[in-house]
């Protein structure tokens, strides 16, 4: 008798990914769709076109159920959904539900303001996971473990909506604007006929609250042990561990919801447009790679990385600054490129960030484990650039302990999974259908001579803004009106 199936719903900031798993966590059938390049009206407002989240997420399903055929087995097999958009997004919606205006990115200033329009016809504030959620059940009903502190006044302790009255009006927001919270692994309600006919899904179907879209990537990590933090390789790169308690006042990293219901995440600082950056620089090398990649029946990526590999550890002297996407603190910041000569080719620009991205999160996840009093023991590395084994290599080089890679489903989408088995009983609790669903891991250790590199480099990259910040605050009114 073949094992009920599952499906996760992942939709980040540059994909929707729908991956359909077994109760063993073993992939069936998957799809995905692109966005839509993020639309920017104006400087610090960012926004997905339309109604971009929810086409990519129909688009991905569809593929998926048409994949899930061929493979021999049928829709009507699946018997919970899960669902994990991305979080800090903020969706204004009309009383019934449908969009006010396209869904405000979390790269919009917007997003960590008190922003909510005063037109009455926008009459419901929530997050892109709140948005979703109706349009897959038409109940507006939204995951507490999404709803931050940052943005909207939740009480972190009970994880429902605050009883301080001075929180709403700093958010400028009312209860009733506000949609009902659930907790991860609770049941929204039935996929509706509608949404059952954009997806390809069976309707009825439960679907099923997760958590933030990091949190849901732990999750879908599996069991890390003691002292292994995981580093989410995504649009935002972030290092996190889970705990117990609610830190309120950290200095090196913020408490974050986890994808069990009263459990947390601490989470370091992180980098904006972290894998996005490694994209950006394959788009910049125009059609030629393209092709070549298209001829050869490879990625774009697996060219990149072979001509990486005859890079040594610190490119060369090539260090790149990871401000391609300013923080809210500091917004005069750029990112850049230091150290040139005629030795560098394009396989050191390569190599050079990724080295940023590693050197950057070591210096946020030492800061990190050395303020939670936890020697760091290892890591787990998910997300897309956690296939590339060069750059699996530079993380346990650079952190000088061993970094593991998980097999199988994407972290989130299966995470998403995970929580639908639970919810629908498959696995009696998250935390089992996690043990039951999780691959292997494949490691790798760190290369002595590239760690005592790295080592000797650190200190000196964590500098570089200290000597730049000045330049880019004298010129940044000329470049910005």
């Amino acid at each position: 008798m073949s094992q009920p199936l599952l499906v996760g719903i992942d939709c980040g900031s540059q994909s929707a990914k729908v991956v359909v798993v077994d109760a063993s966590g073993n992939v069936v059938a998957s799809g995905q769709q692109l966005l839509r390049p993020n639309e920017r009206p104006r400087h610090g407002v960012v926004v997905h076109p339309d109604d971009d989240l929810w086409d990519a997420i129909c688009t991905a399903s569809r593929l998926a159920m048409q994949r899930l055929g061929a493979a021999g087995r049928s829709p009507s097999e699946i018997v919970g959904v899960g669902i994990c958009p991305i979080r800090c997004c903020k969706a204004m919606l009309r009383a019934d539900g449908s969009l006010y205006e396209p869904v405000i990115s979390w790269m919009d200033d917007r997003a960590y303001q008190p922003y909510m329009p005063a037109d009455p016809e926008c009459a419901i504030a929530t997050t892109a996971s709140g948005y979703i959620a109706h349009r897959c059940t038409g109940q507006l009903r939204d995951t507490a473990a999404n709803n931050i502190l940052l943005q909207w006044p939740i009480d972190p302790d009970t994880w429902q909506w605050s009883d301080d009255t001075q929180l709403y009006r700093e958010f400028n927001v009312r209860r009733d604007q506000l949609v009902e919270l659930q907790m991860p692994g609770d049941v929204i309600g039935g996929l509706t006929a509608e949404a059952a006919a954009s997806t390809g899904l069976p309707v009825g179907v439960p679907v099923v609250q997760t958590a933030n879209d990091k949190a849901v990537e732990m999750l879908g990590a599996g069991p890390l042990g003691d002292g292994v933090a995981l580093v989410s390789l995504g649009t935002y790169i972030a290092a996190m561990v889970q705990g117990t308690h609610n830190h309120r006042d950290p200095q090196s990293f913020w408490t974050n919801f986890a994808c069990v219901p009263h459990q947390y995440l601490y989470e370091s600082s992180g980098v904006r447009r972290g894998m996005w950056t490694l994209t950006w620089f394959l788009d910049l090398l125009g059609p030629e790679l393209a092709q070549r990649a298209a001829s050869e029946g490879v990625s774009r990526e697996s060219i990149l990385e072979a001509e990486a590999l005859g890079v040594p550890a610190g490119s060369d002297g090539l260090l790149t600054v990871l401000d391609w996407l300013a923080p809210t603190d500091h917004p005069a910041r750029k990112g850049m490129m230091l150290g040139f000569d005629a030795r560098h080719t394009r396989g050191h620009l390569y190599r050079s960030i990724m080295e940023a991205i590693a050197l950057t999160m070591s210096g946020h996840i030492t800061a990190m484990m050395n303020e939670l009093g936890t020697p760091l023991q290892g890591l787990v590395v998910s997300g897309g650039g956690a296939n590339s084994e060069l750059f699996m290599s530079i993380f346990a080089s650079a952190l000088g302990v061993p970094a593991s890679r998980a097999t199988g489903a994407s972290g989130a989408g299966l995470g998403a999974a995970m929580c639908a088995a639970a919810a629908v009983g498959v696995h009696p609790t998250i935390e089992a259908a996690a043990q039951a669903m999780c691959s292997a891991r494949e490691a790798f250790a760190p290369d002595p001579a590239a760690t005592a590199r790295y080592a000797a480099v650190a200190p000196h990259y964590s500098r570089v803004r200290e000597r730049t910040d000045s330049l880019f605050e004298a010129t940044y009114p000329i470049f910005h009106d």
